[in-house]
């Protein structure tokens, strides 16, 4: 199978397990659907991303070496339904430390965003938490942006998880 085919493939829903399976016999055309999720600007190339996301929860090791190209595309990526899976995935993945910076930055930025979707939101908040854990002298300022966004732009996903973060964000600052 050949990227373009791949890009055929991911046209229907009906072929996402399909293709889910044929990645899983051939590994390298994870190469091509990353290729597609993360550099192809087609109006369906967020199903690629998508696609990435799923195969992440059955096989989470497939998805590692592309997180550091993720954090770059993160950059210049406009698509908030790639940005949603790309935070995700960076969400639920170890990441790089020289890309805190940029990732602590377009996180509050992302988050404190009213133009933003409800979960790439979260999964920015999730991020700048998981950062935390590693560099604990942001805890206080992650805080007071997410006890912010809960007080004056909340949601339902915003307070799920932001109630959850602030909890244990002030346990640790005791």
């Amino acid at each position: 199978m050949k990227k373009e085919d791949l890009l055929i493939l991911i046209d229907s829903w009906e072929n996402l397990s399909f293709a889910i399976r044929e990645i899983q016999k051939q590994p390298g055309l994870l190469n091509s659907l990353m290729d597609i999720a993360l550099y192809n600007s087609e109006q369906k190339s967020w199903r690629a991303a998508y696609l990435a996301d799923k195969i992440h929860d059955e096989y989470p090791e497939l998805i590692l070496p592309f997180i550091e190209p993720i954090v770059k595309q993160l950059e210049k990526e406009n698509s908030a339904s790639k940005k949603r899976h790309f935070l995700k995935l960076l969400s639920m993945n170890k990441i790089p430390q020289q890309h805190y910076g940029f990732l602590v930055d377009y996180c509050i930025e992302t988050l404190t965003s009213a133009k933003e979707p409800i979960a790439v939101r979260v999964h920015a908040m999730q991020i700048l938490f998981n950062i935390s854990e590693i560099e604990p002298e942001l805890k206080p300022e992650i805080l007071a942006i997410i006890e912010h966004e809960i007080e004056y732009h909340a949601s339902a996903g915003i307070l799920s998880r932001g109630k959850k973060i602030v909890a244990k964000l002030r346990k640790q600052l005791k």
